[in-house]
């Protein structure tokens, strides 16, 4: 990502998200940041890293709905949910573990009727409020339904996104609890009994027709050394896993998180 800025408040974003909103306004929202019938399209990620990965999920659901003066606006969103599979296969095939903690969203929040439709602008500014907090609500609540917990916003920034918009992103951080145990050869298993800790990054942006929201998350060390963690002296990780399945799983399980970082990165500029 092209980081542009440092840590800075909620408050300060919520100014910027703004000040967007009366950007794209003034040069004619006609038909943006929604005014169209029918299902909202589903967000596209155009970048090539995601045959990496495989869509888990899917949602359509209707984020908020609020009266303006006599106007109701609801806001809906399309959402698609991916996990890196090479992760993913990795621990199941290991401590038959389901799920896994490198995860990626694109959402397309399309507000209806467009913001430019509200009698003489009222409520402008606060359905552009309400993007903002929705957009983050769902993103925390996709995280918390992948597994990762106790998460928390660390750093807030811009970025460019591939479409050449301006981004508000922020880093996060998590846990994401292990349940399951790697197979010794003696018949007994060692337990893994401490969570990953986690980086998320995520991003919101008007394309000039909706709302994107899109990010990701991974672990910060790779997973073979918490494994290696989890064994006897005795055990080397990448020994027991490559003898338990094979060496490609190994391989996966011994990624080093830049890796995930540079990935989930790029994804998200991507989504369009």
């Amino acid at each position: 990502m092209d980081e542009h800025s440092g840590a800075r408040s909620t408050r300060t974003t919520r100014r910027r998200l703004l000040a967007g909103g009366a950007a794209i306004g003034t040069v004619g929202l006609a038909g943006c940041l929604g005014g169209r019938d029918g299902p909202v399209p589903e967000p596209e990620v155009t970048s090539d890293r995601i045959e990496d990965w495989r869509q888990t999920d899917g949602s359509e659901s209707t984020v908020f709905e609020q009266s303006y003066g006599p106007v109701t606006v609801r806001a809906l969103e399309r959402t698609r949910i991916f996990e890196y599979a090479p992760v993913a296969d990795a621990l199941a095939e290991t401590i038959d573990a389901s799920g896994s903690p490198v995860v990626f969203f694109a959402t397309r929040i399309d507000l209806r009727p467009a913001v430019d439709q509200l009698p003489a602008g009222v409520g402008r500014d606060r359905v552009m409020s309400e993007v903002e907090t929705a957009a983050t609500d769902a993103f925390r609540a996709q995280l918390r339904t992948a597994g990762i917990e106790d998460v928390e916003v660390t750093e807030e920034m811009t970025t460019t996104v591939r479409s050449g918009h301006t981004a508000t992103a922020w880093r996060l951080t998590g846990e994401y609890p292990i349940d399951g145990g790697i197979p010794l050869p003696t018949g007994s298993t060692a337990e893994i009994d401490r969570p990953l800790e986690i980086e998320a990054r995520f991003g919101v942006w008007h394309d000039g027709t909706d709302v994107i929201v899109a990010g990701g998350a991974y672990p910060t060390e790779p997973l073979l050394e918490v494994f290696d963690a989890a064994l006897p002296d005795s055990v080397d990780a990448e020994t027991a896993v490559t003898q338990l399945v094979d060496a490609e799983t190994a391989e996966a399980l011994a990624t080093d998180p830049a890796a995930y970082d540079e990935d989930v990165s790029q994804l998200l500029i991507s989504v369009a």
